[in-house]
């Protein structure tokens, strides 16, 4: 192939494996990188003129060309002396160097060509040139690192004929080039047709079939691939571009010699403070130390060194692990911090309810545990995060822990806060003498002139004396590393000739990458050059070389830099690009893909000012790359893509990578770029619909290690008006911070713990169903829930520090806090208030009072009392003062109003032009707001306190609730009238007083609570509805009301919860979980508020409340559940007067059956007409469409209950009495059975009741209730342990033995079959012994944490072992599945997780002994019951059922495998290979 073809096979190749979810960069693991460097066809390109030629050789060309008579003057002409090169060298000029030639140049280009390779060919034939050396010019292209790659064709007869170069190629060049670098090679042959020659099919063909191999190898390399939990690494080496620089050989050595030896030292507490100036090599140093301490190379073993860079929008980790101790793996916590990016870093530091705060991290550490924490470009990080990082680290600085702290020397807040965090008189003089601090200076000029000399020499390049005289100008202005650097970027271009001024140099930095950039736009196209550096720029955490060439190849209109026509661009001129740009990227690896980005930060400064300036331009940026990594636009041509392999279906930019072998790889490229670039878009919809509220980025993140980066984004608060969905975010972000020690440690468990947190709120939050529907469709094999049980607590939707929301006035001590309508009033230890609209925007506003300004401090209020809102107009009053503040918000003006007496309560009127106040003697004040004049008063008879005033206003009555909970009614129709008595209400018998009171309008109800009970109220015609006592040896201390009515909140006294009742029934339902000590509730428009006693607010959602507590259970614990076949309708008991059928369709009880005396038993007819309950001894018919008792027989003393499987009989079973068979429709008795058949079953047919009496099986006819059929085992001493009919087979019985021997007796003809016995290690344990009907599967016993089965279909025994022990355990009728419940063995050091104590519901495949899913139940299960249709249902000790299905995506269910787990199989087999094949030598 020639260079041009092979390019673009190059590049769809690349291409092909990007859509195939493989593409090198993301497939490359941390030790090992796929990089495809070349193809190599029998056809090559054609080779240029040489860039240079050393001087001898060009006189040596042209003397033997002059020789031969060749004229040489049009060669002459096209090169020129440079003395700037190293050599001295001829170089072509302008015009010759272009890549591609014009149409006008080509044909004298060819000539030149030619007569190049004329003159090379005659120096070889007479001796002066060696063929070696003559090769050299017969390359098209010349690289250090592959000297040679394409060949040219040769014309001369002496020159290297295609066989000739092909032979070298591939028997030494090749051979030798692969073996010592290791790679890979990929070969395919293909045929050539001769006349069409090769056409864009067999072309197309070629790339494919390369692309089907490396695509194979790729997958394989991914399948192999193991995560880090380090996510972000660096290539320190590559960031050290001036370190080999002679001139900073000195100063670093020395610096970081002392660095060495501050570093291993235990008994420094303080840090160590590196201090300078921009482009001072802060960085730079920093990283060469931590290559120095504990690198792989490194000089100090069993050091776990960390290096952590954050820069504004950065924030990268370089964590290098000693081969001989695996830190990393001692401390998972610090683990999972190190493993986030800012702000995730931010988030980690500010959110320390997610995980112990880096204070605790870092004191927990073994002494033994050398930790080296290098923090750089803190004061770099917007918003003040650095000083929150600052005070968030422990003091002093445990033993174990180096810290080491960069900071520019102009950030003198930044280092002051350092200096005071701490602050001791030990170190105080040190950190700012130098012992703790170091300030790097400014090099020199002399320095500065020397590194560039170095630079310069590196490159092959050197200037005249008269540009040194300028360059040294230069330097003598600034002498940093970095203009140093780009000074070589300008200087290495220039040529002996070249016309330079001190004009030519630019002064400062920025300006020296602006013309870097001057310099960029001229060599390449203008607006290749703005969109891949405004790429770079724009990105979060660097791009790759792939990622940077597909932005670029999407057609794009850019008018505003010059490109009016949309263009695309190639893949070459991007690597032409990335080669000029080389100097001043660096290259890293971010989550296993190696990324580019800026070596300054500089370079992002000078880039924003010059291309991104206009938001517009910004925005327009990054809604690109949002499209590009959300998979909208991938840039690729997908026509490329292989047809085998690949999943058309899936998006090109997934958030987890399908893989063969494995469950996939998550995207860390999207998920950490795509949610930064939709901000920034201002794409909010798509932010919140695509990211925060899918469930497929939720477990990407969780997958990642990113859980806390993921919190963060959903408790962000946004300030666009396009964030729509707040609430759901703070559930979805309280739920997973609940859960976050479980999660971290099981990631696949998300679907269950979301779905199981999610479905009672759906109603409420009906954005989410979106979500759980994405849980649902996503499921393989697994479980799913059908019907959620009630939920057991509701999760808090926010959770507030006082520190956290008074962020700017952090010396103030919270004192109390008060409530009204959307406001909270906060008093502190100093009398301030503060105002809090908490519906608003979270801001403090201080309610400054001229009254204390001229009073004196003793007679300054203090104490509040109560407040009343009404929109912007607060009143507020004092304890045991006999005035009212009233503050108005939108103008900060503040009115007093004089009562007569000490206010209790203030209310206004709808309008706000009145305000009524309720004083300590009984006495009420009107006043007119317009006026401040007081318009009337009046008193109850028994001048107690007035707590509460409720308005009327469309009555025009007045209501006031006095100390004792009295109840005065006042008409108030005349404004200027004082209000008249209308109706006085006092408590009957002992009453104590009122410590809170709470009033719905809505409802009309009014709830008071005193310390022993709490009083409903209809406040339409002012009748107590009813009262609640408190529990035995509790008090009350608050009480509210739901947002419905239907439920109320109290607090007790020393309780940490809130307790929940239901109004109807008095039943406390429900428990809210608070952190601290709760201090008051107070009720907003949409939520519940706990005020902790030291200022945390604790927030719920009033609808979330009402859902859980009005949740439909039974009164006490489901003790059985049974199904009907359909498995829609379903029947629970708990063990009290009361059987509830249940519609799995709705997940609501339909009918309730209401009995005498507390149910005992239940039993279902098999066409789900009639329900057969026992209760007292008595035994009740019930028709179960209608509800309706038709039969109920009394005094029977049954014990127990069945009903035969054609639905005609019942047959109640006695231990003491008569068993008796009667008819389900009218009750009349059929027969009686005298003797008592323990474990009673019906025969399948309908024919016996069989049972167990004195060790052995009898059979009673249901016609004459006689025993018509005896089993007795072949041993007189052997008793019948168990025994199951089976459906499927009626006629046959399967009997265990007390020896573990195993029969089947076929009742009607007798006969006995002994299969085999089971092996001393297994038992049958009667009461968990369970069969499937068609007797595939036997459940034997379940006990030490093992599940012991029996596959009669193949005779083969398993024990499944299982992590905990086993509660329950059920067998699936249909022989395909067991379900069974487990308790934790034991929770993970100091983990306190709520998930991690709860039992597991799992379910296991029987037919390969697969475990298919599990779920944390939040509550003690008391039943398991399998049905036909694979649904599991749980019944719970609180009276709510849970409804699991089973999901298998395998289809043949009964393959019949042989397995085994962790213990021996034992096989004995009978003469008659199968079980139901019956012979005539069964006796």
């Amino acid at each position: 192939m020639c260079l041009i073809q092979q390019n673009k096979v190059l590049y769809q190749l690349n291409k092909s494996l990007i859509l195939n979810n493989a593409s090198p960069c993301c497939c490359s693991s941390f030790d090992h990188t796929v990089v495809l460097q070349a193809l190599v066809g029998h056809q090559y390109g054609t080779a240029r003129l040489p860039a240079q030629v050393e001087v001898p050789e060009l006189q040596l060309l042209l003397q033997q060309c002059q020789e031969a008579g060749v004229s040489t003057q049009e060669l002459e002409k096209v090169y020129q002396r440079d003395e700037n090169t190293i050599p001295t060298t001829y170089c072509l000029r302008a015009p010759h160097r272009r890549s591609y030639s014009l149409s006008k140049t080509k044909t004298k280009d060819e000539e030149l060509r030619k007569l190049f390779q004329a003159a090379v060919s005659l120096c070889v034939q007479s001796g002066s040139m060696t063929p070696e050396r003559a090769k050299s010019f017969y390359r098209s292209v010349h690289c250090k690192k592959f000297p040679l790659l394409y060949f040219q064709d040769a014309t001369l007869s002496s020159s290297p004929t295609n066989e000739k170069l092909l032979s070298e190629l591939c028997e030494s060049f090749l051979p030798r080039l692969v073996t010592s670098r290791q790679l890979l090679v990929y070969t395919i042959t293909t045929e050539c047709d001769r006349r069409h020659g090769y056409t864009s099919a067999r072309r197309r063909g070629y790339a494919d079939s390369l692309c089907q191999q490396v695509y194979c190898d790729l997958v394989q390399m991914t399948d192999t691939f193991t995560d880090s939990n380090i996510l972000f690494t660096v290539k320190m080496q590559a960031l050290l571009f001036c370190v080999q620089l002679e001139i900073l050989k000195h100063d670093m050595f020395c610096i970081i010699h002392f660095f060495l030896i501050y570093a291993p030292q235990r008994y420094h507490q303080f840090p160590l403070v590196v201090t300078g100036g921009p482009c001072t090599g802060k960085t730079v140093l920093l990283a060469h130390c931590t290559q120095q301490v504990g690198g792989p190379k490194g000089n100090l073993k069993q050091v776990y060194s960390v290096y952590i860079i954050c820069n504004k929008n950065l924030c990268l980790l370089c964590a290098y692990v000693s081969l001989t101790f695996k830190a990393i793996s001692l401390c998972p916590q610090m683990k999972r911090w190190l493993a986030d990016s800012d702000p995730v870093v931010i988030s980690f530091f500010c959110n320390l309810s997610i995980n112990a705060s880096p204070k605790h991290l870092l004191s927990s550490l073994c002494y033994q545990i050398p930790l080296v924490l290098i923090l750089d470009g803190l004061d770099q990080l917007k918003n003040n995060t650095g000083l929150q990082i600052i005070e968030s680290l422990p003091r002093p600085i445990p033993p174990a822990v180096k810290l080491i702290v960069t900071a520019s020397s102009n950030r003198a807040h930044f280092l002051q806060a350092i200096k005071l965090h701490y602050a001791s008189h030990s170190v105080t003089e040190d950190m700012w003498t130098g012992r703790l601090c170091i300030q790097l200076g400014l090099v020199d000029r002399k320095q500065s002139v020397q590194m560039l000399a170095s630079l310069l020499k590196g490159s092959g390049r050197r200037v005249t004396s008269g540009q040194q005289a300028l360059v040294n100008q230069a330097l003598a202005r600034c002498c940093l590393p970095l203009y140093a650097r780009l000074l070589h970027a300008h200087t290495s271009l220039w040529h002996s000739d070249s016309d330079v001024t001190e004009s030519s140099l630019p002064d400062g930095v920025h300006s020296s990458i602006s013309a870097l950039l001057d310099h960029l736009e001229q060599k390449h196209f203008s607006s290749v050059v703005a969109r891949a550096i405004s790429y770079l720029t724009l990105s979060r955490s660097g791009l790759t070389e792939a990622e940077l060439a597909d932005l670029l190849s999407i057609k794009e209109d850019w008018p505003h830099i010059g490109s009016p026509f949309k263009m695309t661009v190639p893949q070459v001129d991007v690597e032409r690009l990335l080669l000029d740009l080389k100097s001043f990227l660096i290259q890293r690896k971010v989550a296993g893909s190696l990324v580019l980005f800026w070596v300054s930060r500089h370079f992002k400064l000078v880039v924003a000012k010059r291309y991104l300036d206009a938001p517009d331009v910004r925005r327009r940026l990054h809604s690109q790359m949002a499209d590009y990594f959300s998979g909208q636009t991938s840039g690729v041509n997908k026509d490329a893509a292989l047809k085998t392999h690949t999943d058309t279906r899936q998006p090109s930019q997934p958030f987890v990578f399908t893989s063969i072998k494995r469950g996939g790889r998550v995207n860390v490229r999207k998920i950490v770029e795509l949610p930064y670039h939709l901000q920034q878009s201002g794409r909010w919809k798509e932010f919140e619909r695509m990211l925060l509220l899918s469930f497929g980025f939720h477990q990407a993140m969780l997958r990642a290690g990113l859980l806390g980066d993921l919190l963060a984004m959903l408790e962000a608060e946004e300030e666009s008006s396009q964030v729509k969905f707040v609430r759901e975010r703070l559930l979805l972000a309280s739920t997973l911070k609940s859960s976050a020690c479980f999660l971290q440690s099981s990631p696949l468990q998300l679907p269950a713990v979301m779905e199981t947190n999610l479905l009672p709120y759906l109603e409420v939050f009906p954005a989410l169903e979106g979500y759980v529907r994405e849980i649902k469709e996503g499921r393989g094999s697994g479980l799913g829930i059908a019907l959620c049980p009630s939920p057991p607590r509701v999760p808090h939707i926010q959770y507030l520090k006082y520190d956290d929301i008074n962020k700017d006035e952090t010396e103030l001590k919270f004192a109390g806090v008060k409530s009204s309508g959307p406001f909270l009033l906060l008093s502190t230890s100093c009398s301030k208030l503060f105002v809090w609209d908490v519906e608003g925007p979270e801001k403090f506003l201080e309610v400054k009072d001229p009254f204390k300004n001229t009073c004196e401090s003793s007679e300054t209020p203090s104490n509040i009392e109560g407040f009343a809102a009404h929109q912007k107009t607060l009143s507020v009053w004092w304890k045991d003062e006999s005035f009212v503040s009233v503050f108005d918000i939108s103008s900060e003006t503040l009115t007093h109003f004089q009562c007569q007496s000490p206010v209790t309560c203030s209310v206004f009127s709808s309008d706000g032009f009145f305000m009524y106040c309720g004083q300590e003697e009984g006495t009420v004040s009107v006043f007119d707001m317009k006026s401040s004049s007081l318009l009337s008063t009046c008193s109850n008879s028994n001048h107690s306190a007035v707590t509460l005033i409720i308005l009327h206003e469309d009555k025009r009555e007045m209501a006031c609730v006095d100390r004792t909970g009295s109840v005065a009614l006042w008409d108030v129709a005349a404004d200027a009238q004082p209000p008249r008595l209308v109706k006085e209400s006092f408590t009957q018998g002992y009453s104590t007083n009122i410590l809170s009171t709470d009033y719905s309008s809505e409802i009309n109800t009014l709830l008071m609570c005193q310390a022993h009970q709490a009083s409903l109220w209809d406040t339409c015609n002012w009748e107590l509805w009813d009262q609640f006592l408190a529990p035995q040896g509790r008090a009350f201390t608050q009480a509210v009301l739901s947002q419905d009515g239907h439920l109320f909140l109290a607090l007790l006294d020393t309780c940490t919860f809130v307790l929940v009742w239901r109004v109807s029934s008095g039943e406390c339902v429900l428990s809210l979980e608070t952190n601290k000590q709760p201090h008051t509730l107070l009720k907003m428009a949409s939520d519940v508020i706990c005020v902790s006693h030291d200022g945390c607010l604790t927030v719920w959602d009033s609808e979330m409340i009402d859902a859980a507590g009005s949740a439909q259970k039974m009164g006490g614990g489901v003790k059985e559940v049974v199904v009907e076949q359909t498995g829609v309708w379903f029947y629970t008991r708990d063990g009290s007067e009361k059987v509830w059928k249940w519609s799995l369709d709705t997940g609501l009880p339909h009918v309730n059956f209401l009995h005498i005396g507390p149910v005992e038993k239940l039993q279902l007819s098999p066409n789900g007409i009639h329900l057969v309950s026992l209760s007292a001894g008595d035994i009740y018919v019930w028709r179960t469409e209608t509800g309706e008792n038709i039969l109920r027989i009394g005094g029977s003393r049954a014990r127990d209950i069945l009903i035969t499987p054609n639905n005609n009989f019942g047959v109640s079973i006695s231990e003491r009495g008569l068993s008796r068979v009667f008819k389900i429709a009218q009750g009349n008795i059929v027969c009686s059975i005298h003797p008592y058949l323990s474990d009673a079953q019906v025969s399948p047919e309908s024919t016996y009741l069989l049972g167990c009496c004195h060790g052995d099986l009898l059979a009673a006819s249901l016609w004459s209730g006689s025993i018509s059929k005896r089993f007795s085992c072949v041993e007189s001493s052997e008793e019948v342990v168990a025994f199951q009919t089976l459906s499927q087979h009626p006629e046959f019985v399967v009997v265990m033995a007390a020896s573990g021997t195993v029969y089947t007796w076929k009742v009607a003809e007798e006969t006995v079959c002994w299969h085999f016995q089971l092996p001393h290690m297994f038992h049958c344990q009667p009461e968990d012994f369970q069969m499937s009907s068609n007797g595939s599967y036997a459940l034997l016993s379940i006990d030490s944490g093992a599940i012991n089965l029996l596959n009669l279909s193949r005779v083969t025994l398993c024990s499944f072992k299982v992590e905990g022990p086993v509660i329950k355990a059920c067998l699936d009728k249909t022989g395909r599945y067991v379900a069974y419940i487990t308790t934790p063995s034991g929770l993970e050091d100091g983990c306190d997780c709520y998930l991690h104590a709860r039992p597991i519901l799992q379910v296991m495949r029987l037919s390969d002994g697969e475990r298919l899913g599990a779920v944390h139940l939040s509550k003690n299960p008391l039943a398991l019951v399998i049905c036909e249709q694979h649904c599991v249902f749980v019944g719970f000790g609180d009276g709510s059922v849970g409804v699991y299905y089973i999901s298998d995506v395998t289809l043949n269910f009964l393959k019949g495998l042989i397995w085994c787990k962790t213990n021996t199989t034992h096989k004995k087999r009978t003469s008659n290979h199968s079980l139901w094949i019956w012979t005539s030598h069964c006796n």
